[in-house]
């Protein structure tokens, strides 16, 4: 048994669910009329309601006892002062770093990070000024009105999200696509939509030798030079954000427009960095700098405030509860804004790719539930589609459920549905609706005898299921950088008390290697590979159809 499940508390928690676990919200809730105050907390412009979950006042000090013994504390000490926790590939991890508002030093190997950082922050700002104000012009002499980013993974999910959902602040003559999928109809498509005179194209790969990236971007290229009929102009109309600097000048991008970033920032978590540089493109340097604002809040809040009042630490040890103890393999984000219909998919890779492991930092394996599933969708769109399981299925599935309060639209009535529908969800969740209920409901709808019996059991909602509820004032810059940050150290915690490392991702690598080789025979070239027999016919199938 690993020493996690021997710790005092995760054996006192395991007893504490045996005799709390058919506990019902309801009850809970009827004992205690304080109950949502007591379960509740404020960061900068965000509120949590983290009382519709099945905890009691016992529990809470027991998963805080789980996370101090598991050394949760340090771990946080060491992440902010710059120390290499990513152990397997031996890096910092400091994207905190890149939204340090206070500009105090963080030190890697030493050196303090922060004046490249600002370097970069300022170079990005003064190339964003230029394509934004139309001083940056095209080989026609045209301004640019449409910003194509081809990147993949981190290089492609934060950044869309991000301009999704701040659509409003975006600058109106900006128009942001996004490709990122090696299939070609993603970027045939995008391509149609755009002029060459018009377009700049944002490249990101830190190796800029990405397989998917790279294929997408000189295929852009070839299209680009087709209608310019001019290589040279190719450096009016592509950056790129890389390390590699060689690689990025024989493409024809000028250095001078290359964004650098950095070895410990991560993908899934390098919005914050040059990898942004299309959401500052979009927003502006000031709504970048409070999207920053936001997170710094939320940094500085995970790094001092006290774990039983602390937002990530809540939303984590919770999480915790419903994962190894009661078996909930699965969490929901339901966001109840249009506008970030893209932060389910986005919070599914900064979960799944951190956590999604089976071994500890030292190389053994886990003898528990890691990364639960992370599913989701807009939360009106989700209720008349997968809401039905979350009801009466058999599942678990803790449910985020994030709105905003402010009457966005101009359209009467809407928003007002819109948040009815947020806080009776929640209720339904919790409260459920019992067989004398069911019976009442149907009596009074003129229903009796055997076909009102026959039909009770399927109005029965057991209810006692968890939710979450996230309330912001509105959502802008800053407070969607609170909301990104918040969740990116819920991850991490969860990460330290499985005592596994969430900033690395060797599971993508495997697949990687083998497409390589199977690439090489769906072209036609005659290599020495040996494959199973369902691969084999598979690519034997593909060679026989395109003749090759």
């Amino acid at each position: 048994m690993s020493a996690l499940t021997q710790l005092p508390a995760w054996q006192a928690l395991e007893q504490h669910y045996s005799l709390s676990r058919l506990k019902h919200m309801r009850d809970l809730f009827a004992a205690d009329p304080e109950r949502a105050e007591h379960f509740s907390l404020e960061v900068g412009d965000l509120f949590l309601d983290y009382s519709k979950n099945r905890i009691t006042e016992e529990t809470l000090p027991l998963l805080m006892d789980l996370a101090r013994q598991a050394g949760l504390p340090a771990r946080i000490k060491s992440m902010f002062k710059g120390e290499k926790i990513n152990t397997t590939e031996n890096r910092a991890v400091l994207h905190v770093a890149l939204r340090n508002r206070t500009n105090s030093p963080i030190l890697v190997d030493g050196v303090d990070v922060m004046p490249q950082i600002n370097n970069v922050l300022e170079r990005m700002g003064r190339f964003c000024h230029a394509v934004r104000s139309g001083e940056w012009l095209g080989y026609t002499n045209q301004p640019i009105t449409d910003i194509v980013n081809i990147g993949i993974g981190g290089s492609d999910l934060g950044s869309l999200m991000v301009c999704s959902a701040l659509k409003p602040y975006g600058h109106p003559r900006m128009n942001m696509h996004f490709v990122s999928n090696v299939d070609g109809a993603q970027l045939k498509e995008t391509l149609k939509k755009v002029h060459s005179e018009t377009t700049l194209f944002v490249i990101e790969s830190k190796t800029f030798t990405t397989q998917e990236t790279l294929t997408n971007a000189l295929t852009a290229r070839e299209w680009f030079v087709a209608r310019a009929r001019d290589e040279a102009a190719v450096a009016k109309h592509f950056v790129a954000v890389s390390t590699n600097m060689k690689a990025v000048a024989d493409f024809g991008i000028d250095p001078a427009n290359m964004f650098e970033f950095w070895d410990w920032v991560g993908g899934r978590y390098s919005l914050w960095s040059a990898i942004g540089l299309p959401i500052m493109l979009y927003l502006g340097e000031e709504n970048f700098a409070e999207l920053l604002n936001g997170a710094h809040i939320m940094d500085q809040h995970f790094r001092n405030a006290p774990l039983d009042a602390n937002m990530p630490v809540l939303l984590a040890m919770i999480g915790i509860w419903y994962i190894n103890f009661y078996g909930g393999g699965s969490h929901v984000i339901a966001p109840y804004d249009q506008y970030l219909h893209r932060f389910p998919a986005f919070i599914q890779q900064l979960d799944m790719e951190s956590n999604g492991k089976q071994v500890m930092l030292d190389g053994t394996a886990v003898d528990f539930e890691t990364a639960p599933i992370i599913w989701g969708e807009t939360g009106i769109n989700g209720q008349h589609a997968f809401f039905q399981l979350l009801h009466q299925g058999t599942h678990i599935s803790p449910i985020d459920l994030i709105a905003s309060l402010e009457r966005r639209s101009s359209l009467p009535g809407h928003h007002e549905i819109l948040l009815a529908n947020v806080f009776a969800q929640a209720e339904a969740f919790m409260r459920g609706k019992t067989a004398d209920e069911a019976r009442a409901e149907l009596t009074a709808q003129g229903l009796q005898g055997e076909a009102l019996e026959q039909l009770v059991p399927h109005k029965v909602f057991g209810g006692n299921r968890p939710t979450n509820t996230l309330l912001m004032s509105r959502l802008d810059p800053r407070n969607l950088g609170s909301l990104i940050a918040l969740y990116e150290h819920k991850i991490f915690v969860q990460g330290v008390i499985w005592n596994i490392n969430s900033f690395d991702q060797w599971g993508v690598e495997l697949g990687k290697q083998l497409a390589k080789t199977i690439h090489a025979e769906l072209s036609g070239k005659k290599i020495k590979a040996t494959h199973d027999s369902s691969t084999t016919r598979l690519i034997e199938r593909y060679r026989q159809y395109n003749q090759n």
